[in-house]
């Protein structure tokens, strides 16, 4: 009797483990399960950020807009608070360390950005297939847009990093390591920018590009902020500096009005830089620069992989 009722209880412990072990690695809940439970939450929220919008009464504006970028930054930020709870984690461990926020890294990804994109539209200048323009607003309106489109697209810039370089990316990584994670998030960050007006397939591949871009400088720095600072800038110098199309968007207020002349192959015609071939290049080079300056992974102790 006793052999059988060993035999019972060793029975129960080896179902007991199996099921622990479909739900629970060495740590932590498995990946998936965590991503599922993630995945749920945002989606619950997103139902109510969804009436919240539709409830707006200015309609298809720039206010509506930012309204719905801030709600979506707050559905990322309250998911993966919820779930930094469950995995005893901070936000600043998903890649928002909220006492470096606008520091030094998002300035240095601003003046990245800015010089790189200018690098690209001088060059289309040289060959003639590109011209800055004159100055398309009065000096009194120069730095009320300046400033307000500087806000606007920190807002997009803080949701979109968050959103798909934060709790996922992080999540993700630990399951299949962080570069496979990172071409996994940033094939996503490109097909989000399929619905642009105009978009082409180089387009595509670029904006897939610049969010490995974007992993490459959350991997060198340690967190989000230099790519939060690189984006924000990227958007600020191309629709209020330049005047010239953002993933196909023209906007009003802008400094300058830039206006390209040559095939869409190059200048990337009404898509706007992300649309050129040439900007594939620029991104290459910004990847073997960020290489150079930046020699050591400042994520190892943030996540595996």
């Amino acid at each position: 009797m006793s052999g059988v009722e060993t035999a019972s209880t060793a029975s129960a412990q080896s179902a007991t483990t199996g099921f622990r072990n479909l739900f629970y690695g060495r740590i932590d809940l498995r990946v998936v399960w965590r991503l599922a439970i993630f995945v749920t939450i945002v989606a619950l929220l997103w139902i109510l950020k969804w009436w919240l919008v539709r409830s707006l009464p200015w309609g298809n504006t720039a206010g509506t807009y930012l309204i719905d970028k801030i709600l979506k930054f707050g559905i990322f930020l309250i998911a993966s608070w919820i779930m930094g709870r469950f995995e005893s984690r901070t936000i600043s461990q998903y890649g928002l360390p909220w006492r470096k926020m606008f520091r030094r890294q998002f300035w240095l990804g601003a003046g990245m950005a800015l010089a790189g994109l200018m690098f690209f539209l001088l060059v289309l200048r040289a060959v003639g297939v590109y011209s800055f323009g004159m100055i398309a607003i009065s000096t009194g309106a120069i730095w009320k847009w300046g400033c307000l489109y500087g806000i606007g697209f920190a807002v997009v810039a803080l949701e979109e990093e968050f959103h798909y370089r934060g709790y996922v990316l992080y999540t993700l990584a630990q399951g299949i390591g962080f570069w496979p994670a990172a071409t996994v998030t940033s094939a996503l960050f490109g097909y989000s920018h399929l619905g642009n007006s105009g978009e082409t397939w180089v387009g595509l591949f670029n904006a897939g590009a610049g969010g490995l871009l974007f992993c490459l400088l959350l991997r060198r720095s340690g967190n989000l902020w230099m790519p939060i600072g690189f984006h924000t800038s990227w958007d600020w110098t191309q629709t209020y500096l330049c005047g010239i199309p953002d993933s196909g968007h023209v906007l009003s207020g802008h400094l300058l009005s830039g206006v390209f002349s040559g095939p869409s192959w190059l200048t990337g015609g009404a898509v706007g830089p992300e649309g050129s071939l040439l900007l594939t290049v620029l991104l290459f080079l910004f990847w073997v620069g960020i290489c150079l300056l930046f020699k050591r992974s400042a994520l190892r102790t943030r996540v595996a992989g």
